[in-house]
């Protein structure tokens, strides 16, 4: 494999696996917040249980998370010089802000967090927490405003073969991070939602401290309809927005060699032959791509072919269409994954509603490995965007082959490649070990209201991370 590849590959996984953490970090921050604010104003010491348990599992994803994205930083200067230097003067601006502004916001009210259960008052330590989730939404909201920028570039202008920003307000406005903001927040609430769940159904299948995991379980599953809900309809508008700014994108994930008719039919599946631009069987629903483009039965969708002339024309010779089985495929597995969500958070809700959640053993059971979904649903989601959008790294301005390090070997990206994943499989196992470990070891019952013993022990866990 060559250099180009490599780096494509790498960034691939470490942006995949780094992205496992942040969805659940954002997700759990607000249920926490929501369940230590039922505390404060109810005064249960279950809310208190619950608050502090899923808490020492957001420290531990929250550190993971924080180790991942260092990765994150490094790779930008070691496979991706020639890009970092095109865009540095527009990436660094929303990147300085995150890193300065919203991850010191969300650090330190954590620690306040985690060391202020018998120092603060209960509205003040509450509205620590509330910061928390607050400040780790900021941050996606930075981080995505770059992405929409490789995306949909604004705000700037090419001084001397180098981007620079001329507006930092269009880099806010960008509408591609407004469609692509919304989808990505929803859809983190709904992983936390759904781990929330999921471990609650294992501890009553168990019957373990059932009367916690019932509260924790009924919160969560409401929250999960809702936001897989929310994400569906972000996510439409997303798939509307792509008509006009990444038409090849939208013809690639529905596999759409060339221009529709009047109308357009949506594929269910597709044997999708890119050596001959061409599909072989497929199902189709007439009439549903032009409701899912345009809000209405009719509207012609542009094909890849017709779209490749058109970029050859405006861009130059070469290859505009994406790798079109990826593009394809992630999209229906993402589709599949959010769809089967909305199901289990209905049945959910209707048991909950009736009071019948204990006795649903069989639904109790496919919860657990339910808090799959939203991870899978997540990495398909993005691998459709980021691979949708090749051959471009920056779309319309700067290639991905253009943007790779000059000065970088293969050996050396394979090198790091394979340090990489031995890193990340280390890190996995030792996370994975300690969240059993937490699930398995429950919410710890105090004898008292004060915070002394089990703040003890959150300073322990905050000390070990």
């Amino acid at each position: 494999m060559e250099a180009v590849e490599l780096a494509r590959l790498q960034f691939g996984i470490t942006t995949i696996y780094h992205f496992l953490f942040v969805p659940l970090s954002i997700g759990l921050a607000y249920l926490i917040a929501f369940m230590q604010t039922m505390y404060v104003i109810r005064d249960d010491e279950k809310y208190k249980r619950m608050t502090k348990f899923w808490g020492k599992i957001f420290l531990l994803n929250f550190a993971v998370g924080v180790v991942t994205g260092i990765m994150q930083e490094f790779q930008f200067g070691m496979n991706w010089a020639d890009f970092s230097r095109y865009v540095g003067a527009v990436f660094g601006g929303p990147l300085a802000v995150e890193a300065l502004v919203s991850f010191f916001l969300e650090s330190t009210f954590l620690g306040i967090w985690i060391f202020g259960w018998d120092r603060l008052s209960k509205k003040l330590h509450l509205a620590c927490i509330w910061l928390v989730a607050i400040a780790a939404t900021l941050s996606a909201l930075w981080i995505l405003s770059a992405n929409a920028f490789m995306q949909e570039p604004v705000g700037y202008e090419v001084v001397n073969g180098r981007a620079e920003m001329t507006d930092f307000f269009a880099l806010l406005g960008n509408k591609q991070l407004w469609v692509e903001f919304p989808h990505v927040i929803f859809g983190a609430f709904a992983t936390g939602a759904f781990f929330v769940a999921g471990i609650s159904a294992y501890k009553l299948l168990r019957k373990q401290q059932t009367e916690m995991f019932r509260a924790s379980f009924n919160i969560a599953i409401i929250v999960a309809l809702v936001s897989s809900l929310l994400t569906a309809f972000a996510g439409h508008d997303q798939a509307q927005h792509l008509m006009t700014s990444q038409p090849m994108k939208m013809a690639a994930s529905e596999g759409l060699w060339h221009t529709t008719g009047e109308s357009a039919p949506w594929t269910v599946i597709a044997s999708i032959d890119p050596d001959n631009r061409e599909n072989g069987f497929q199902i189709e629903v007439p009439y549903l791509l032009s409701v899912l483009s345009y809000n209405k039965l009719t509207g012609s969708v542009p094909g890849m072919l017709e779209l490749q002339a058109q970029y050859e024309a405006e861009y130059g010779p070469g290859n505009y269409i994406p790798p079109v089985r990826t593009t394809f495929w992630s999209f229906r597995v993402m589709l599949a994954a959010g769809m089967t969500m909305i199901l289990l958070g209905m049945i959910g809700t209707y048991k909950v509603i009736r009071g019948r959640v204990e006795g649903s053993l069989h639904y109790l059971k496919w919860m657990l490995p339910a808090i799959s979904l939203p991870f899978i649903a997540n990495t398909a989601g993005w691998i459709m965007t980021e691979v949708g959008r090749q051959p471009w790294v920056v779309f319309g301005l700067q290639r991905t082959e253009q943007g790779v390090s000059p000065l970088v070997s293969s050996g050396m990206v394979a090198t790091t490649l394979i340090g990489f994943t031995v890193v990340y499989g280390l890190i996995a196992a030792a996370f994975i070990y300690l969240v059993v470990h937490t699930v398995r070891q429950g919410a710890e019952v105090e004898t008292s209201h004060h915070h002394t013993k089990s703040g003890q022990q959150d300073r322990g866990t905050a000390a070990m991370l």
